[in-house]
């Protein structure tokens, strides 16, 4: 009979309420201001990456298709984030649809899962790169590449695709978010019933990819450390060569963390300003970085857009 009465109170809840906006006052719009300019440089930055890879015959080498696919996932998440945030910045009804925050959680923790697997994927192609620089091109083939590129984003959407339906089908007691978006612990937090279910396959499936994909990194960056152990040459070549992709590495990693922070504790204590920013960071700084890492230092992608492009986006 419980269960009843909870199914029926649940099945009323068609949209959720994200509470810091309350709480944000007019800062609010300095805010809108801010994220607007940020969202419109992802855009800009990521686009123009992922173009000139895709014309410029010259940069389809593994490394340049390996950042292709990191662009295109920052421009897939910054798209599941910002539009919406802007809008609830403007608006004095802070809402989202039932359907949409399910949809929004799929498309951040894809997200999620996606940057990881091609920041594991991209130290193993650094690592071959290094430790057999005269068998890279027998190793990593066009055809593995691809292969790569489409497991990251295949087994992503499997493995969030499960955790998602599994939140979904859970009976909701509240409609209330206390973040600027919707997050998957938001919402198993405020079910009915038990989630040990949702919670065991979530940490497992966390583990398991975290675990696996970090030792891949571990072991990938082991093998480069042996190589810059030899000559002074060779660390400058692993310096320069792994220098992007250590940053961009550091810079998830912090932003994880931030977003393990903001979901697991309560920060009700804290100011509202500060909270938007954490949890922004993690899909905020990342897809701005990406492009500006990979192809401002790169010097093949500068030396290209500068001749083929650069007169033309730029005129004087």
């Amino acid at each position: 009979m419980m269960l009843v009465l909870v199914m029926e109170n649940s099945s009323h809840i068609t949209s959720f309420v994200f509470t810091v906006f309350q709480e944000m006052g007019p800062i609010r719009y300095f805010y809108f201001c801010v994220i607007l300019m940020m969202y419109i440089s992802i855009i800009f930055a990521n686009s123009l990456l992922v173009g000139l890879i895709c014309a410029e015959r010259s940069l389809h080498e593994p490394m340049y298709l390996f950042v292709c696919s990191l662009c295109v996932n920052e421009l897939y998440g910054s798209t599941a984030l910002y539009p919406a945030l802007l809008v609830n910045m403007l608006t004095d009804v802070h809402e989202i649809s039932k359907d949409k925050c399910i949809l929004q959680i799929f498309c951040i923790i894809s997200y999620g899962t996606i940057e990881l697997c091609n920041l594991a994927v991209m130290a193993y192609d650094r690592y071959v790169s290094i430790y057999h620089p005269l068998k890279y091109r027998l190793i990593m083939t066009p055809a593995k590449v691809s292969v790569f590129i489409s497991i990251v984003w295949i087994y992503s959407v499997i493995k969030v695709s499960i955790t998602v339906s599994m939140t979904a089908r859970l009976p909701l007691c509240s409609n209330t978010v206390n973040k600027v978006y919707c997050d998957n612990y938001s919402l198993v937090k405020l079910s009915c019933i038990s989630t040990t279910a949702v919670n065991v396959y979530g940490l497992a499936g966390l583990f398991l990819t975290v675990f696996g994909l970090s030792f891949l990194i571990v072991y990938s960056y082991g093998k480069i450390l042996r190589v810059c152990l030899t000559s002074e040459e060779s660390r400058k070549k692993a310096l320069k060569t792994c220098a992007p992709h250590l940053a961009s590495l550091m810079n998830f990693s912090l932003a994880s963390a931030f977003e393990l922070v903001q979901s697991r504790f309560d920060l009700s204590h804290v100011p509202a300003a500060l909270r938007v920013f954490v949890s922004v960071y993690f899909l905020m700084i990342s897809p701005l970085l990406t492009p500006l890492i990979y192809g401002l230092r790169n010097t093949k992608i500068r030396t290209v857009f500068k001749k083929n492009y650069s007169a033309k986006l730029f005129p004087k």
